[in-house]
């Protein structure tokens, strides 16, 4: 995810200072992962360098001096170039998980990566429950029902991986042992 093109999108509505900027990705993304307060501040320094925001007004509500930022012509820009990309598929198979597997096969054999398994498929599925929770209640706004099913569908891909991965995990270790 590109921090920098997420805060354009939440500046396109009007101008925030960072810590609005914060609270807005962290209620409109709420599965993401939160962005940190430093990350929001630095990442407004590179768009303001880079002509993509402007500094608007400070406000004072109780606490230091708060400045404002507001998208300019060439973030709105930008922004609008981002969101026409297509996202290539992913190149490699970047997943901890599948480096786990891997690796547990290639220093233990079929046991220790078929004992992985089974517990990270456990987590998987109570990954699951929570997010068809989100997902089928009725109060849940609709960023977190989008949020739900696309980690559901992503998790209900790694399942299958992981039955299959088990398969041929157990093909291994009955190859091992004869």
């Amino acid at each position: 995810m590109s921090t920098a093109h997420v805060l354009l999108g939440l500046l396109a509505s009007g101008p925030k200072h960072g810590y609005e900027l914060k609270r807005s990705h962290d209620q409109r993304l709420p599965q993401a992962k939160p962005v940190a307060f430093g990350q929001v501040y630095a990442t407004l320094g590179r768009l303001q360098r880079d002509g993509l925001v402007a500094a608007g007004g400070q406000e004072r509500d109780g606490g230091p001096d708060r400045t404002s930022f507001e998208i300019t012509e060439a973030g709105r820009a930008r922004l609008d170039e981002w969101l026409g990309e297509i996202e290539p598929p992913a190149p490699y198979v970047a997943s901890t998980l599948f480096a786990k597997v891997a690796v547990a096969v290639l220093v233990d054999g079929a046991e220790r990566a078929h004992d992985y398994l089974v517990a990270q498929r456990a987590a998987h599925m109570e990954r699951l429950r929570e997010l068809t929770a989100v997902k089928t209640d009725p109060a849940s706004p609709l960023g977190d029902v989008l949020a739900a099913d696309f980690a559901i569908l992503h998790l209900d891909a790694d399942l299958r991986w992981v039955a299959n991965t088990l398969e041929r995990v157990a093909d291994l270790h009955r190859e091992v042992q004869s």
